[in-house]
């Protein structure tokens, strides 16, 4: 992966947990920390996103088949929060299939290292779905929350190292569930908040020291040397690509925490193409079918150069 150096995970077993499960999880990087968990997860994750997107029909369809459900905060109008009721019985419907649903507990997305305090938006769902399940004798596994902290080296640099912390699971055993709905909110929210503490790293902004030395990875000086010139092939022959997509996302994007979940999403799509036609401008210039090795060649050159560049903002 070209985007990503390295993704470190703490617990690899986490991602092969069975039965109903709800990830608890911070919200750093907009979309692409839902896009991340489904890819290292082994089975289908259905995620909660910002209800205003699917205001458009198709836009709503097409998030519905990518498993997306709308969830909506008092910012995108009051009048819509009982929709949010929908969205709980679609995930109750998800967790006694046996499936995963990811959560921001947050709420907001914020580019920072920093957990911030939860909205009650995850205790809600938890605990109504725990009462229920207990009110219902369900024969199905019990919903289990799997705190999960996420941690970029970057929010603004392709070539990032990812460490994503899995806590320990939490169950409806660790709860008092015949208290009323305003203590059992607050004490799970607590119980969550203590989980994601450690998981997320606490870093100010402009502390480059610290962000270098919590996502330093082990060096290798002589591999970095003989990937320099690779890597500054890598930089010079994707470079155009790169820096077109990232003027045009700076120059058109109002809010800058989505920054790189759309370049992602751009150069997803775009690179591919530009690999075809770098190839069918080298086989018109040097009349070769040697420009089949550019579909090797130009994405192994950018990961030497991901290899050798800094990894941190």
């Amino acid at each position: 992966m070209i985007f990503f150096n390295k993704v470190i995970i703490n617990k690899p077993a986490a991602l092969k947990t069975k039965g109903p499960l709800l990830l608890a999880c911070n919200h750093p990087n907009s979309f692409l920390d839902a896009v991340l968990l489904d890819i290292l997860f082994e089975r289908p994750v259905w995620s909660l996103a910002r209800g205003d997107v699917f205001k458009k029909p198709f836009y709503s369809k097409l998030l519905l088949k990518l498993k997306m459900l709308p969830v909506y905060r008092t910012r995108e109008g009051v009048e819509n929060l009982e929709h949010n009721y929908k969205t709980f019985d679609a995930c109750k419907q998800i967790f006694k299939q046996g499936g995963c649903v990811l959560i921001f507990s947050e709420g907001l997305c914020v580019n920072e290292w920093h957990l911030r305090s939860l909205k009650k938006g995850t205790a809600r769902l938890v605990t109504s779905t725990w009462i229920e399940q207990v009110a219902g004798n369900s024969k199905s596994s019990a919903l289990q929350v799997l705190p999960v902290g996420i941690n970029y080296s970057s929010f603004s640099k392709i070539g990032k190292n990812v460490f994503i912390n899995f806590g320990d699971l939490i169950s409806s055993h660790e709860m008092n569930l015949n208290e009323s709905d305003g203590k059992m909110h607050l004490q799970f929210n607590q119980k969550l908040q203590t989980a994601l503490q450690p998981l997320v790293f606490e870093i100010e902004k402009h502390d480059k020291e610290k962000l270098k030395k919590q996502f330093a990875l082990p060096p290798n000086a002589i591999l970095k040397f003989l990937f320099f010139i690779p890597s500054l092939l890598g930089y010079f022959l994707n470079a155009p690509l790169y820096l077109f997509v990232k003027w045009y996302v700076q120059r058109r994007l109002k809010e800058p925490g989505h920054f790189d979940s759309v370049m992602l999403a751009l150069l997803t799509f775009l690179y591919p193409i530009y690999v075809v036609l770098f190839a069918f401008a080298f086989f018109l210039f040097f009349k070769s079918w040697y420009c089949f090795l550019i579909f090797i060649l130009l994405p192994i050159l950018a990961k030497a150069h991901i290899f050798v560049k800094n990894k941190t903002d």
